[in-house]
């Protein structure tokens, strides 16, 4: 099963990850959607060296009923890349992969920025592959939107080339992109995601010590860039997406009829505000004039919108609890 052009342009505005495991999803995990939004969480990683940070953004929500779960596949070689893809397409009628921003000519990176992106292959006749990219968002380098094309073998195994020496922040995203740590193939791999059978773990995102509640989360954050502005640089994506997560999951709390719209809107309009806030206060650090105290301010500000959800959110399952949700 793969998406129509209108269910294309109609994916919920997440990361490119999320947006794209969403689809991939849906037919397996009908529920996936609610799953999301119910667990849209910031849990940080509180024990890592000065300056670094680790993100999870939701539990896991791809276990399935009858026990299976996503983790990462890879090939060192094009060839043996390919043929696990036409054999997996052949199992499942689709297969997540993982791109590289630089190589998409649909990307606002395209040809100028390395970043991995998961993109759905949904056919493969002729020698061609059907290529799916649901992501869409105003980034710091231009529009992204929807995308669905075909591409040759040659295209393909270009999309597929990551970059060989992630930043750390990087290679932690892909650990956690599926919401707790997982295995991650070499960087010089083609990558994939493929199902398995569903393993047991903590209800921690990960190793180390974790803050699943949002104030202590934001409290480290804010610790984390007013000691060390570069910080910024390395980790505002990480927080763009939080406030794509936190905003779709407001929205969809108010579907669900466990908030009220104007709640919602002043909460969605703070995480909105959080982003272009770091962003500003990145290029101010960049020309040598830090403003912690501008992010201090968003943040508060952020928390003062929180707090006044308290009130009107219900049921439980809305009242973002750590831990895992089904």
């Amino acid at each position: 099963m793969f998406l129509t052009d209108g269910e294309l342009a109609a994916m919920p505005e997440l990361s490119c990850y999320t947006t794209n495991l969403l689809a991939y999803l849906m037919p397996e995990v009908p529920d996936v959607r609610l799953r999301l939004a119910r667990g849209v969480r910031l849990a940080v990683r509180l024990d890592l060296p000065p300056g670094e940070l680790a993100f999870s953004h939701h539990p896991r929500v791809d276990t399935t009923d009858d026990g299976r779960e996503l983790a990462y596949r890879s090939a060192a070689d094009w060839p043996t890349a390919r043929a696990a893809l036409l054999d997996q397409l052949g199992r499942d009628g689709r297969v997540l992969v993982v791109g590289n921003t630089r190589h998409l000519p649909w990307a606002p990176g395209h040809g100028r920025s390395d970043a991995p992106h998961w993109l759905l292959v949904g056919d493969h006749r002729d020698g061609r592959w059907l290529l799916a990219d649901h992501f869409t968002a105003l980034t710091p380098l231009g529009d992204q939107e929807p995308w669905l094309g075909w591409v040759d073998d040659a295209q393909l195994r270009t999309a597929l080339t990551l970059p060989p020496r992630p930043p750390r922040e990087v290679t932690r995203r892909d650990e956690l992109a599926l919401g707790r740590t997982i295995a991650v193939p070499p960087a010089d791999h083609h990558r994939w995601l493929a199902w398995q059978t569903a393993t047991t773990g903590p209800s921690a995102p990960g190793p180390g010590v974790w803050s699943l509640d949002l104030e202590p989360s934001l409290a480290r954050i804010s610790a984390t860039f007013r000691a060390e502005p570069a910080a910024l640089a390395r980790h505002a994506d990480d927080l763009w997406a939080a406030a794509r997560h936190h905003t779709y999951r407001l929205a969809y709390a108010v579907t669900e009829g466990a908030l009220s719209p104007e709640r919602a809107a002043a909460a969605s309009v703070a995480w909105g505000e959080l982003p272009k806030t770091l962003r500003f206060a990145e290029r101010s650090a960049a020309r040598g004039r830090p403003r912690p105290g501008v992010v201090d301010r968003s943040i508060d500000q952020l928390l003062t919108a929180q707090a006044a959800l308290a009130a009107d959110l219900s049921p439980k399952d809305w009242s973002n609890q750590p831990g895992e949700t089904r």
